[in-house]
């Protein structure tokens, strides 16, 4: 036993001589060295894991593709995930910790998800590998609240970086907004019928030569035969810096199927104050 103090004891005389500015953790670890010499027991000292800092794959090229990744992948997603997470309820700012984050499939476990523009030009960003910052998002219709998520990429790394919750703006006296409107002409076959325009603008897959495609119209009773079901209660968007104007008077809802070829567009206008749909495309697979 005295050859262990002795030992130890001359091991903090060479160490405090080389390291004159070593700090108070280093002692109080040798200490717990000698006081387990007395006791009879050893302590292994064992090294703070480290993360590694996560780095780019190939999924990061494209958003849409690093999204499939995180919505679906656990562990990736946690990695993904900056902690303590920035988790914004209104005005009020909290924080999850990573112990506390449980997996989000955002909107990998429905059938659809759907992307909304205010105008054509903008559905061009979808495969822009350029982009450094998306918002992902869930409108939720009933209750009037947006849930966004704030991703951004750093050095070719994309990552989750805060969430915010909060309340769709009040609708102004003298205009619907888009999402009112929907909410209803989504579920509401009457009011539905009274806000199409007629002829609707119908475009699709030409059934002679499916490499072709047809611009046609339909009637109002036609719409009934064609139309497929709508997404309702709530409506997922991905902002990939698109222009998003709560007051615009154009909307472009875009619902794609999750990696089966689904796709169809819904063209609505308002004209008078009041929505309608004035084009359909069918043009998926």
């Amino acid at each position: 036993m005295r050859k262990i103090l002795l030992g130890v004891s001359m091991f903090v005389c060479v160490f405090a001589c080389k390291n004159p500015k070593s700090n108070i953790d280093s002692f109080r670890s040798i200490s717990a060295m000698v006081d387990s010499a007395r006791s009879g027991q050893v302590d292994t000292l064992v090294a703070e894991p480290v993360e590694e800092v996560p780095k780019p794959i190939e999924a990061d090229e494209l958003f849409d593709d690093f999204i499939f990744y995180y919505a679906t992948d656990t562990a990736f997603q946690r990695q993904r995930t900056v902690f303590p997470l920035p988790y914004y309820k209104g005005d009020t700012p909290l924080k999850i910790e990573k112990k506390y984050w449980k997996h989000d499939p955002l909107f990998a476990d429905q059938t659809c998800y759907t992307l909304l523009f205010d105008n054509e030009e903008d559905m061009e960003l979808v495969g822009d590998t350029s982009l450094t910052s998306v918002q992902v998002e869930w409108i939720y219709l009933k209750t009037r609240t947006m849930k966004r998520y704030y991703f951004e990429r750093n050095k070719g790394v994309w990552m989750l970086e805060a969430i915010n919750l909060r309340k769709l703006e009040d609708e102004h006296d003298d205009e619907q907004d888009f999402a009112s409107f929907y909410a209803r002409f989504a579920v509401d076959s009457v009011y539905q019928r009274e806000h199409i325009h007629e002829p609707l603008t119908f475009v699709t897959v030409d059934p002679d030569d499916e490499f072709s495609i047809l611009e046609t119209t339909l009637d109002i009773d036609q719409w009934y035969v064609f139309r497929p079901a709508l997404p309702a209660d709530r409506l997922s968007n991905i902002d990939y810096g698109q222009k998003s104007d709560d007051h615009s008077s154009n909307k472009i809802l875009k619902v794609n199927g999750m990696s089966n070829g689904y796709s169809t567009v819904f063209y609505f206008r308002r004209r008078g104050g009041e929505w309608e749909l004035y084009k359909y495309e069918d043009t998926g697979i």
